[in-house]
């Protein structure tokens, strides 16, 4: 089988990609010597974070970038624009730390929504303040939100957070859904002995209010560089905790490039998804790219290099050079991001600093 248009193997889920020739060709899209295509960027808009959760970042925070650094709205403006009108980007998922803390946040996504073809948006949150704001997102052109929420439990939640703003996020899933940013999907990562024993809860809450439930298997990217696997829950313990208590048959629709295995819920139409980001790692068929708020491109989560495409346009690159930039940058994906491999490093930036 073979890429519309690229000639080009396609990269099987799950399985492993086979290395082609060093030939690129004339194409204009993100594309990888593996035969993947980038049609989802992550944009980073912040790396500030008003949560301390434990498998993100220390109590006291980190050192957030300075302000000069950080790509303006005209800039972020720009290179979405080039990824959407000249590389063949269809979403953009607005990420952080938390994105809801950048200022003019509803005035950005409107000027994205203004290209042509227009993108697909979303919005990865905490959901802290969201239902204050949901109404003004969803009219400059936001599509749906997913809402990071690990627990029920307010004591919990507070010792995951290190913040007491349960409240705080149930509020802001509600905000959604009246604001009609739907599906509304939660994401929860379980932690053996602190959040391990809530999977079906978690889902008994989701399919009582109507939202899409995701877990996602915790991933090396803390700041502090603990995590271990011994501690972290995997999809073949989550699957199992839940089909304990209902019945789950695998999702005829899933889409190849998404993350999530699906699952119906007692014979559908609601689903659950399992991110198996460790132990059925889905890199054959990863079709994101992601640029930091800082302005830089990285082509894996777990990527130890960066490409600057901040510096180049502010030293005056025009926009085919930016493109040109990112089209080498994809070029040199690795297959997949070898957290098995023996000589496996964390990358130095945590997930708050690279976008979800």
């Amino acid at each position: 089988m073979t890429g519309i248009g690229l000639g080009i193997p396609v990269a099987r889920r799950g399985g492993a990609v086979t290395a082609l020739p060093d030939e690129r060709g004339d194409t204009p899209f993100l594309v990888d010597r593996y035969g993947r295509r980038a049609r989802d960027l992550r944009v980073s808009l912040t790396d500030k974070c008003n949560l301390r959760c434990t498998y993100c970042m220390p109590a006291e925070g980190l050192d957030w970038l300075p302000g000069s650094e950080l790509l303006t709205d005209d800039e972020l403006v720009r290179l979405i624009g080039v990824a959407v009108c000249d590389l063949g980007i269809e979403e953009i998922r607005f990420t952080g730390g938390e994105p809801l803390l950048r200022r003019g946040l509803e005035a950005l996504i409107a000027r994205v929504a203004e290209l042509e073809p227009r993108p697909e948006m979303s919005l990865t949150t905490n959901g802290i303040g969201l239902h204050r704001r949901a109404e003004a997102l969803a009219a400059a052109g936001l599509d749906r939100v997913n809402v990071s929420l690990d627990t029920l439990d307010r004591e919990t939640f507070r010792t995951l957070t290190r913040r007491d703003r349960l409240a705080d996020v149930l509020a802001g899933l509600r905000g959604a859904a009246a604001a009609g940013l739907q599906p509304v999907k939660i994401n929860a990562v379980l932690m053996r002995g602190v959040n391990d024993h809530e999977a079906v809860d978690l889902l008994r809450f989701s399919l009582d209010h109507g939202y899409a439930l995701r877990f996602i298997e915790q991933m090396p990217l803390d700041a502090g560089h603990t995590w271990s696997r011994q501690r972290m829950v995997t999809a073949d313990e989550i699957f199992d905790q839940l089909s304990q208590h209902f019945a789950l048959t695998p999702h005829p629709g899933q889409r190849a490039g998404a993350p999530a295995e699906l699952f119906e819920v007692d014979g559908g139409p609601a689903t659950v998804g399992i991110i198996a980001s460790v132990t059925r790692p889905f890199c054959g068929d990863c079709d994101r790219t992601r640029l930091t708020a800082d302005g830089q491109i990285r082509n894996c989560l777990f990527s130890g290099t960066e490409s600057d495409l901040r510096g180049r346009m502010r030293a005056g690159a025009d926009d085919d050079e930016l493109a040109r930039i990112w089209r080498g940058a994809t070029w040199a994906k690795r297959p997949g991001h070898d957290i098995d491999d023996p000589g496996f490093l964390q990358p130095v930036r945590p997930m708050s600093a690279i976008g979800g």
